[in-house]
This record gives C-alpha cells, sequence and structure tokens, in this order.
C-alpha cells in the first residue's frame, strides 16, 4: 500500500519516541489485534504540533508515549463493533479524526520509564475516563492536567470523554484517509476472538 503524502510515520520522524500501538496488539477493547502491522503515522501538520508536544514534555523532564494515531476506517469499523458507544468509540458513517490523520492517543512517562498514573487505563471506557472525573485520584487528575497542557502548547485539544485523545482543532476539515495499514477483518477477529 503506498502511503500517501500528507501521512508520516512517526518512528522515522522521532526515533526516540515510545511508540506502543495497542491496536498491534490485543491490549486493546477487542482483545486481539487489528492492525497488521505496527505502524504510527500522522498527518504532516499534527506532526509540526506534536513536534512542540515532544519538546514541552522534555523540559518537565518526561516523555510522551503513542498509543494510536492514523487508525484506518477498517479498523474503526472493529473498534465500532466491539463498543458502539459513541460516547467512546465514533461511528464510521461518521468517520474519527484518527482516520483523517489529525488524532493521536498519547500518556506520559518519566525519566526512569515509568508511566504516570492517569487514574484510568487506555480505553477503559467508563466515566473514570473522562478528562475531568471526581473519582480519579488527586495525583492522577494532576498527570492528567500536566498531560493537557503539554499537548495544549503544542498545538492539539482534548476531548471530555478520553484523558489521552488529542486532536488538532480543526480536525474534522480534513478528509478522511483511505486505509494505509492493513488490518484484520472483524470476521477474522470475531472468530478467534468473540468480541
Amino acid at each position: 500500500m503506498s502511503e500517501l503524502p500528507e501521512l508520516v510515520d512517526l518512528s522515522v520522524i522521532f526515533p526516540s519516541l515510545h511508540i506502543d500501538l495497542k491496536y498491534a496488539t490485543a491490549d486493546n477493547i477487542t482483545g486481539a489485534p487489528i492492525y497488521r502491522e505496527a505502524r504510527c503515522l500522522l498527518h504532516t501538520e499534527a506532526v509540526t504540533a506534536l513536534a512542540k508536544c515532544i519538546s514541552i514534555a522534555q523540559l518537565a523532564g518526561l516523555s510522551l508515549v503513542v498509543y494510536d494515531a492514523y487508525r484506518p476506517q477498517q479498523a474503526q469499523a472493529i473498534l465500532w463493533n466491539a463498543c458502539p458507544d459513541p460516547q467512546y468509540v465514533v461511528d464510521v458513517a461518521i468517520g474519527s479524526n484518527h482516520s483523517r490523520g489529525t488524532a493521536i492517543d498519547v500518556t506520559l512517562m518519566d525519566d526512569r520509564g515509568h508511566l504516570l498514573d492517569m487514574g484510568a487505563g487506555f480505553d477503559e471506557m467508563h466515566d473514570r475516563s473522562h478528562a475531568w472525573h471526581p473519582s480519579v485520584p488527586p495525583a492522577a487528575q494532576r498527570n492528567r492536567l500536566l498531560l493537557n497542557a503539554i499537548m495544549f502548547g503544542g498545538g492539539f485539544v482534548g476531548i471530555n470523554s478520553e484523558w489521552w485523545h488529542f486532536e488538532l482543532p480543526d480536525a474534522a476539515r480534513y478528509p478522511l484517509l483511505d486505509d494505509q495499514i492493513y488490518c484484520y477483518t472483524v470476521t477474522s477477529i470475531t472468530t478467534q476472538h468473540p468480541l
């Protein structure tokens, strides 16, 4: 599959960036890999913002860890099949900003390689996953505020339902992109791992 010019591979641009693509593993809400290949792609304009975020995090002695970036529409359909809740997963008929290459899922890591406690795990589809929730301990809420400040400082905005999700402020104006990463099919995932 040829790569569209507006998508770039983050592992090439930022070789020291920590990338842990959850949808290339079974460590996600489906319980099975969705991506057949672990390629972390992002729109060039989002890459410019991400570079600023990386620099800001480094000033605080922290690093970003990327859980997801560009997501093929086929993968979005698989996620919608696993969790058809529009509060957490965008219906493929609408199109996710991940499928535009303008959204990224991240967390923070300290200088010893430990992930900062955010009070809820990635893809934990629960009220605790919301950017602000009273059940989240104060230390974890501070970590979320720090992550938000870093990402906002670079030019991204967050969403209310997921502490880890950030996107360009005008993300929806970008077109949905053709699938750039091969995915497993819904049938192959549900056959091997019932959802």
